[in-house]
């Protein structure tokens, strides 16, 4: 049995005193993506506040001068921190928690993880503040946790933030009317379909509950390329807080790449990122390579010592390090998130974003049949980037 990671000194257990504005937030980028909603939405505490809302999103994504349109002012959110159990995921959370307390925002930390009965214990402890809740803010609506404390929910208003690319699964599965289920997630085995089978009413409720209908309004605040469903709103997230409180960065001479967990999650060959990762240093003159927060220490020993990269991992959102800096003058990335959200982050830098296409010939044999052709969306709907040329793949081994 798994027991419950024990808690930081600055952390704070979940209060179920009521809010009209409910955020839930399970890693680092849905909790800053938060943070932008509030601040689009004039919704922040406290600081500067923008002039207006942040745009609608058509399907095209919008120029740079997008007249932003009204939209009525929010109450600042009251934010719910659910960690994960990794100590990268746990970290970086505690710092852009700290930012958000340093905005006026008020933030809790509920435990809802690791031991047996943290989850029961959770849910008891936010259910009155669910029900209570004129409006909810997740940041995964394919979280199970999270799709629980839908069930009881009477929010007139859900609004779903970004947590990186699933957005564009989570609106094209709504879109068609089927079950949330993570992209690069594959069918399992008798146990798993059984799990699946149970799960089911729960996963149909929140479902449910995130599609627009005639008493509840459901918003999307992305910077991922996605079209409105109807009655759905979608707003631009642009990263207006993170440009006015961070930057302009100081650029470096070298070219930086960032990191990915497709390795861990199961869809790409180890023996082929490595190898993709050696040649994009050679041919691009990378000196630092930003992990991402889920890759594994040895695989970044590995690639350390066959690429003779400078590992930097990151104890913030990519966003914010690079808008802080320094970064390099080009930022190289593989279909990720960033390629979307960077563009905006460092709008008016001089910094390039570049993304190097995944091979198909990277893929593993267990990756779902979803993966190349989410991958090659990603990638091409990508704005405002350098798209690297596609070379053969290269030889695992």
């Amino acid at each position: 049995m798994t027991s419950a990671p024990t808690p930081h000194p600055d952390e704070e257990y979940v209060v179920s005193r009521s809010a009209s504005t409910l955020a839930f937030v399970e890693s680092p980028v849905q909790l800053l993506n938060v943070l932008e909603w509030a601040y689009a939405h004039d919704a922040a505490p406290t600081g500067a506040r923008p002039t207006g809302a942040a745009p609608l999103l058509d399907a095209v994504p919008p120029q740079r001068d997008r007249r932003p349109g009204p939209t009525p002012a929010a109450d600042p959110p009251r934010i719910v921190v659910l960690p994960p159990t990794d100590p990268m995921s746990r970290g970086q959370l505690r710092r852009v928690a700290s930012l958000a307390r340093d905005e006026g925002y008020d933030v809790h930390w509920q435990e809802a993880r690791g031991g047996s009965g943290a989850p029961l214990k959770a849910l008891a402890s936010l259910a009155a503040a669910v029900r209570g809740a004129e409006r909810i803010v997740v940041g995964d609506p394919f979280s199970r946790f999270v799709q629980l404390l839908l069930a009881p929910a009477r929010a007139a208003e859900l609004v779903v933030v970004d947590d990186g690319t699933a957005t564009m699964e989570f609106v094209a599965q709504l879109g068609r009317g089927e079950r949330l289920r993570r992209w690069h997630r594959t069918g399992g085995g008798p146990a798993a379909r059984a799990r699946e089978l149970v799960y089911a009413p729960v996963s149909g409720t929140a479902r449910r509950r995130l599609t627009p209908g005639a008493r509840r309004r459901v918003e999307v605040f992305t910077s991922m390329p996605v079209e409105a469903l109807p009655g759905m709103e979608l707003r631009v997230n642009d990263f207006a807080w993170t440009r006015s409180r961070f930057g302009p960065p100081r650029l470096t001479r070298g070219t930086d790449l960032v990191g990915t967990s497709l390795v861990e999650t199961g869809v790409v060959d180890p023996a082929r990122y490595l190898e993709a990762v050696r040649t994009l240093t050679r041919e691009h003159g990378v000196t630092r390579y930003f992990a991402h927060r889920r890759e594994s220490p040895e695989k970044l020993r590995a690639l350390s010592e066959a690429a003779g990269l400078e590992i930097v991992r990151p104890d913030l959102p990519l966003e914010l390090i690079a808008r802080r800096g320094p970064i390099g003058r080009t930022v190289v990335s593989f279909p990720s998130t960033v390629v979307h959200t960077l563009p905006y982050a460092l709008a008016g830098t001089g910094v390039t974003v570049a993304v190097r296409t995944v091979d198909p010939a990277w893929l593993t044999e267990t990756a779902s049949p979803r993966a190349r052709g989410f991958l090659a969306g990603v990638t091409d709907t990508a704005r405002d980037v350098r798209r690297l040329p596609a070379q053969a793949a290269p030889a695992a081994g």
